[in-house]
């Protein structure tokens, strides 16, 4: 893993900004956001649309046309990621950061067996042979918990269950030693075994590694119990940063809306609550 102390951030972000031009004008679907990361687990959470899996993408530089990224500050790894050339990206997704997607079978590549997917990132970035590099696929088969690696080495994407293509598509992403990874709804596929299963591995490689990881999710009860620190996002901002247990004390109204509206076994209830919003959330 790239050297980084303890200390250094691992990722800034300060001023960042996401804009598509529409027939109708400009859309800012993220507006002025600022944070910093460590060696945590950060939760990201909100409704759809408030820019949650938007700002993933543009810490990547991923976000596509015609999106436009820009900020005063993005660095991952004291890296700049505004500035950064095409060659630069290469090198910083993966090497960096990398990110897991919602769902494998959009991810990953059909055609191509998983372990030459798996070498393919490897030799983009690590100067290895093509044996070491399948050695390394294998061990990263290994790190999430595959059993029998040798067949799903061998396997193609559609020849896998929804969790075990989840745990390729960490095996893939880890394979590299990012020191950040962005975790995209990554269980939302998922029954809650399974989920339970890959929430188990990301935690545990995530520590013994040194990384920090982002997790974009909706379920604030699944942050809330995962997550070190929380970011609550409403209409492209954040609106309310707190620690992950204290979720439950928040005290912005739009994230204390979003608790109110999860439904309890343990509480009779006539009909679920809905949210209550205010223009003033939205103004930066």
């Amino acid at each position: 893993m790239t050297s980084i102390s303890p200390e250094a951030p691992l990722l800034e972000v300060e001023g960042l900004r996401v804009s598509f031009a529409t027939q109708r004008g400009l859309v800012e679907a993220v507006r002025g956001v600022s944070f910093a990361m460590g060696r945590e687990k950060l939760g990201i959470v909100g409704e759809s649309g408030s820019g949650k899996s938007t700002i993933g993408r543009a810490l990547m530089r991923l976000v596509p046309s015609p999106g436009v990224v820009t900020g005063q500050k993005l660095k991952v790894g004291g890296k700049d990621v505004l500035s950064a050339n095409e060659r630069d990206l290469q090198g910083l997704r993966g090497g960096k950061i990398a990110m897991i997607m919602q769902d494998p079978k959009f991810s990953l590549n059909p055609v191509m067996r998983i372990g030459t997917q798996i070498e393919e990132a490897i030799r983009m970035h690590r100067r290895v042979t093509r044996k070491a590099a399948r050695a390394h696929a294998m061990e990263a088969l290994l790190a999430v918990r595959i059993s029998n690696p040798e067949r799903v080495y061998h396997c193609f994407p559609h020849e896998l269950s929804g969790g075990m293509g989840q745990r390729a598509m960490i095996a893939m992403m880890l394979s590299t030693q990012p020191d950040v990874l962005i975790a995209d709804e990554p269980t939302s596929a998922l029954d809650v075994t399974v989920q339970a299963q890959v929430l188990a591995i990301l935690d545990d490689l995530v520590s013994r590694r040194g990384m920090g990881l982002i997790m974009i999710s909706h379920d604030l009860e699944l942050v809330a119990s995962f997550c070190d620190r929380v970011l609550v996002m409403y209409a492209g901002r954040i609106v309310e940063t707190l620690e992950a247990s204290a979720l439950s004390r928040a005290v912005h109204p739009y994230t204390r809306g979003l608790i109110a509206c999860l439904p309890r076994l343990s509480e009779a209830s006539s009909r679920l609550q809905t949210m209550q919003r205010d223009p003033a959330w939205s103004q930066v």
